[in-house]
């Protein structure tokens, strides 16, 4: 063996030797001593202390602190001098190793190299009045040192370590409560001039860290694992964390602070990428989260965020801003579903800088958002949701896209699109109740050119469609309005007032005033307006896009109408109209025609009146006047009012009439038999009745020389009261040219005919020559029949009328 390879061994035998002599010579003092170097350990602990902190006890732990010298304190406590007051402990610890230097001992005073809590509690409080436990901690006055006086070491500890530690930090001034069920916490420090460095790690339950109780806690029942690098900084009286990795949960967070210790405040940064919003969500208070959890990112996202406390107490929450970065996602809100969306998001509680921090100033801002909203792709520069506490909703929204997207996206089927485009601009702002649009204020317009729309529920089919629909604030108009419906075509301009906010508060408060113009109308095209709505399939759209269909099916159906139609033809079947004006409310199941007013069959025609929508059938009312018509038109444009025997084939001249009658029609807009009643007024002029079968019987009975099939009729007046299947006629004068009778009774549409007619056989042909005065007076004059039309086995048949009086 070289020979300096055998001086090296023994010098290192030797200093191992050396040491070994040392440990146990400070084991052996320590032994010796344990009551003096418990009150110098206790001493040196107190150095920076205004109260005391006390232990029962101190064993040696000789192998735990090797090549130093360890003690082990039993049941230590600190309490500061209010204790018995608010009954919290500042420190309580079943046991704490104290490592010590062992030379420090040799020399005659005691330096701590490590302090290991274990098993111990440790409840910084301050009571409602800002009085503090921590106040034992104040400095004492400072002595000045003579120049040539020997001080002991700094308390300058190395090593600090908590094993199974419950830390509270309770402040009832504040509302603040931190508290944290320590696993484990490593500290290694070192004292520089400018204040000390160290690392820390750490393992800890958080049971609590409410910045404000009444809003509850972030990071609830969370897990903090990791490593951090701290140091303190005279310069600042601050401890500065750089950021470094640490787990929160089972993801990786980025975290750094900085704690003013002379302000008590701090800023905490945050930093985390490609995590699901919803973890972060419930990593904070109640109160934030449970806003937050209206929405939802089903893809993960980067989020940066920073938790701010100046320490002054003013504000009593922190400020808290946060930022996120959505790419290509789906984001749920309770409107519906934006796919495909980007867009960078940040929130803050204090949007007005200086202004309080809370809900009342707290702001959720999306930026350079793009994204689908069923099928519509939407771009928004800038979406504000502020007040939170109230939220007022802002942003102006752009889209343009067909029409045919919005097809399977619309909740209850309403709407089938088949062709057209539409092109929005609109600013929005609205009131939030519950994350639902409320009372909005719109500006901006929708126009849409050449649409293809299908209404489900009414069975209209509309083509070449276009509107510009313009939004005033809370009104609503529709101008240069084209719908072509079948043959019909119709131009549109309507105006509803207050509609923004009737829509989601009171729809059937919704007055619509319609205004439409037509060259030439079909009626029959909307006849589905008389029906039930149709029944639907169900919708496979989210609730939320059920719940707004829902909403604009029902504000279609409830909401009134005022309609304004002019046309310059209208056409219905066998009836043809000119010149139509009218003025029709719709109000729910209603249809209310106010006046209207139509050249036909040469004469004029006015009515009021009113539809109600049933489920088997639709009842109606009419008020009419009929100003010189043609009756023979008349009556083949109304389909001869349901009944067969008096037809427009029989009749001929001008009819004049007040029609007060009500009834049932069909769906399909055909008048149910035996369902009018009401009561007819009438003057014929020039009028002719042919081919009439009760009066050709007569003829054939008793005036053969007479032609019946042709009866001219230069005046008429009569009162029919219709009834179901029966018009009871009441008594009638009629002066004809091949006979005058007087008739009453009832005439059975089906069965049921009683009808009295007294006839002179005198013909009228004979008095031709006579005055007024001296036709009335000969009227009756001469044989008179008195015959009675009946029915009997479904025949009609004529005899005498053996009751007559």
């Amino acid at each position: 063996m070289a020979r300096w390879l055998k001086i090296s061994l023994k010098v290192i035998v030797t200093l191992f030797v050396l040491v070994i002599l040392t440990w146990l010579a400070g084991a052996f003092y320590i032994s010796r001593n344990k009551k003096e170097i418990l009150g110098s350990i206790l001493s040196q602990l107190n150095k920076n202390l205004n109260g005391e902190i006390t232990a029962n006890s101190m064993e040696p732990t000789l192998l735990k602190g090797f090549p130093g010298v360890s003690v082990s304190l039993k049941d230590v406590l600190l309490r500061d001098s209010l204790w018995s007051r608010h009954k919290h402990d500042l420190l309580k610890a079943e046991d704490i190793d104290v490592s010590l230097n062992v030379l420090s001992l040799i020399f005659g005073s005691v330096n701590i190299n490590q302090i290991t809590l274990n098993n111990a509690s440790i409840y910084l409080y301050t009571d409602s009045t800002g009085y503090s436990n921590t106040s034992i901690f104040k400095s004492k006055e400072k002595v000045e040192k003579k120049p040539d006086a020997k001080s002991s070491s700094d308390f300058a500890v190395k090593k600090i370590d908590f094993n199974k530690v419950n830390l509270i930090v309770d402040n009832q001034k504040r509302f603040k409560l931190f508290n944290f069920n320590i696993d484990q916490i490593q500290g290694r420090l070192k004292y520089p001039d400018s204040g000390w460095t160290g690392r820390i790690k750490l393992k800890t339950m958080v049971n609590s860290f409410a910045f404000n109780t009444k809003k509850g806690s972030f990071l609830k029942d969370k897990l903090l694992e990791g490593t951090l690098s701290a140091h303190y900084s005279k310069a600042e009286d601050a401890v500065i964390l750089d950021p470094e990795v640490l787990n929160i949960g089972e993801h990786p967070f980025k975290i750094g602070a900085k704690i003013d210790l002379a302000k008590a405040g701090f800023n905490i940064s945050i930093a985390v990428d490609q995590i699901l919003f919803k973890e972060v969500a419930l990593l904070l208070s109640p109160n934030i989260s449970s806003k937050l959890l209206k929405f939802g990112i089903e893809k993960p996202v980067d989020i940066r965020g920073n938790i701010i406390d100046d320490g002054s107490g003013k504000y009593g929450d922190p400020l808290i801003k946060v930022g996120i970065k959505v790419r290509d996602n789906v984001v749920s809100i309770p409107a519906g579903k934006l796919t495909e969306a980007n867009f960078d998001g940040s929130f803050t509680n204090q949007d007005t800088v200086g202004g309080v921090i809370g809900d009342e100033n707290s702001s959720i801002k999306f930026h350079r958002l793009t994204a689908k909203y069923f099928n519509a792709p939407l771009k928004i520069d800038t979406f504000t949701v502020n007040n939170l506490s109230r939220p007022i909703a802002t942003g102006l929204v752009t889209s343009q896209f067909p029409l045919s997207n919005l097809n399977n996206s619309l909740g209850t089927n309403d709407f089938e699109f088949k062709n057209g485009t539409a092109n929005l601009r609109l600013y929005c702002k609205a009131d939030i109740d519950n994350f639902l649009f409320t009372k909005p204020v719109v500006s901006g317009k929708i126009q849409i050119a050449d649409a293809d729309i299908l209404y489900i529920p009414r069975s209209l089919h509309l083509v070449k469609s276009a509107l510009n629909i313009n939004f005033n604030q809370n009104d609503l108009s529709i101008r240069n309005g084209h719908f072509q419906l079948g043959k019909s075509e119709l131009n549109v301009d309507c105006s509803i007032a207050n509609f923004a906010n009737l829509y989601y508060t009171d729809p059937d408060k919704i007055l619509v005033n319609l205004k439409m113009n037509s060259p030439q109308l079909y009626l029959n095209e909307f006849l589905p307006f008389l029906g039930p709505r149709t029944a639907k399939k169900k919708s496979k759209s989210t609730n939320s896009m059920k719940t707004a269909s829902k909403e604009l099916s029902n504000v279609l159906e409830v909401s009134k109408m005022n309609i304004r139609l002019t046309v310059g033809k209208a056409i219905y079947d066998k009836f043809t109209a000119k010149n139509l004006d009218a003025d029709i409310s719709l109000r729910g199941e209603g249809i209310y025609l106010n006046k209207i007013s139509v050249a036909h069959a040469g004469g004029l025609l006015s009515l009021n009146g009113n539809i109600i929508q049933e489920a088997a059938s639709n009842s109606f009312k009419i008020n009419s006047k009929i100003s010189h018509v043609s009756v023979s038109d008349f009556f083949y444009s109304f389909d001869n009012f349901g009944q067969k025997s008096i037809t427009s084939k029989n009749l001929k001249g001008y009819l004049s009439s007040l029609v007060n009658i009500s009834g049932r029609i069909a769906h399909n807009g055909k008048i149910m038999p035996r369902s009018i009643n009401g009561k007819v007024v009438f003057n014929l002029n020039k009028a002719a009745l042919t081919n009439f079968e009760p009066l050709e019987k007569v003829g054939k009975l008793a005036f053969a020389n007479r032609n019946l099939s042709d009866i001219r009729i230069n005046n008429l007046d009569g009162i029919l009261n219709i009834r179901g299947d029966k018009i009871e006629i009441s008594p009638m004068q009629i002066n004809s040219s091949v006979l005058n009778l007087n008739v009453k009774g009832i005439y059975g549409i089906t069965t049921g005919t009683n009808i009295e007619m007294d006839i002179p056989l005198r013909n009228p042909k004979g008095d031709e020559n006579l005055d007024r005065t001296q036709k009335r007076a000969a009227r009756m004059r001469g044989i008179v029949l008195h015959l009675k039309a009946f029915d009997e086995n479904g025949e009609l048949k004529v005899r005498w009328n053996k009751e007559h009086d």
